[in-house]
């Protein structure tokens, strides 16, 4: 988020961001090029920015207008936010398995998974903070305990860390890629394969910076898929995760023409999908109706216990919405 007037701060209250245009870079305005480059900004934002003196090329102030040229040397000052600490809050929590190591906890859709800006409250943190006396403190005060994270609208397992020694253990799981992370989808389309895998570099959208895209200067991501049932235009779908990209499971799913339903990001809530008409239409319609979400759910993840050093893997059934939909296309089911 690009920072706007403020009176009051010192320096130490501010951070800095300082970009070099590359060579070879096609001349752009100012604003335009730090609307894509700068993560969370809009172009509003960033002329403020560029206003209120807050932006420097070449250590001087200059329009938003300005034309870049390759080498320059662009500042940015960013307000530091105020720090807050999480607080406990008297959230309902859905918990799979607690010892004194760790918490599985089966997350709803429409929660976040922990405090940021502008959302400091109604997170999984602060329920945490409620139920636990003690929780890891490896990952900031915002987010004590959480090893990693699911997308608001996911549901689905996760593992939280109720001290610092098994925090470390299950990040080195996740880093090495050893955590046995299972996901279910209901998706548009059928395969024309029963398994596959999905190997396609992700990155940050140049056009869209809030989301991800699948890019050949990404980063590896690698999502493997199994068909569990055919619908006439649905498929419900398992997925593993050879990486844990942001949005993977999602993008990788799009990028073959086969969006997750209802997804409102990626192209999942079309009730016209690959050209549906008529009955099949308004009954995909209807179907979407069902759903306000990704029909996306971690089931299970499987891992080394931090305490036991033996192999843990904890299950859970399907949210009611997916439920609801995969009965609803049942009546439609052509393979019976």
């Amino acid at each position: 988020m690009l920072p706007q007037e403020s009176s009051g701060e010192t320096t130490e209250e501010r951070e800095q961001l300082r970009i070099v245009v590359p060579p070879g870079e096609h001349r752009k305005r100012l604003d335009v090029y730090l609307t894509h480059r700068v993560e969370n900004a809009t172009r509003n934002k960033v002329q403020q920015a560029i206003e209120a003196g807050m932006v420097l090329v070449n250590g001087k102030i200059v329009k938003s207008s300005y034309l870049l040229n390759p080498n320059d040397v662009i500042d940015i000052t960013f307000p530091r936010p105020p720090r807050m600490d999480a607080e406990p809050e008297d959230i309902p929590l859905n918990i799979v398995h607690e010892d004194t190591s760790l918490l599985i906890v089966n997350k709803p859709a429409g929660m976040v998974t922990h405090p940021a800006y502008n959302n400091y409250s109604g997170t999984l943190v602060n329920a945490l903070l409620h139920h636990c006396n003690h929780l890891s403190t490896l990952n900031t005060e915002m987010r004590p305990g959480i090893v990693h994270r699911l997308d608001k609208d996911t549901t689905g397992l996760m593992v939280v860390a109720k001290n610092d020694a098994a925090h470390a253990f299950l990040a080195k799981q996740f880093a090495k890629r050893t955590i046995d992370r299972e996901y279910w989808a209901i998706v548009w389309g059928r395969f024309k394969s029963p398994k596959g895998t999905i190997d396609a570099n992700l990155g940050r959208s140049k056009r869209d910076r809030k989301k991800v895209a699948v890019t050949e200067d990404g980063k590896s991501a690698i999502t493997e898929y199994e068909v569990l049932k055919e619908f006439e235009f649905l498929s419900l779908v398992r997925l593993h995760l050879k990486t844990g990209r942001t949005h993977q499971i999602r993008v990788h799913l799009a990028h073959i023409n086969h969006p997750v339903f209802g997804d409102p990001t990626y192209g999942g809530r079309c009730n016209t999908w690959n050209g549906l008409t008529g009955k099949k239409s308004q009954f995909a319609a209807n179907l979407l109706k069902l759903i306000s979400r990704q029909a996306l759910h971690a089931k299970t993840i499987g891992f080394i216990h931090p305490a036991t050093k033996e192999f843990v893997k904890f299950d859970s059934e399907l949210p009611d919405d997916m439920k609801e939909v995969l009965e609803a296309v049942g009546s439609r089911d052509i393979y019976p």
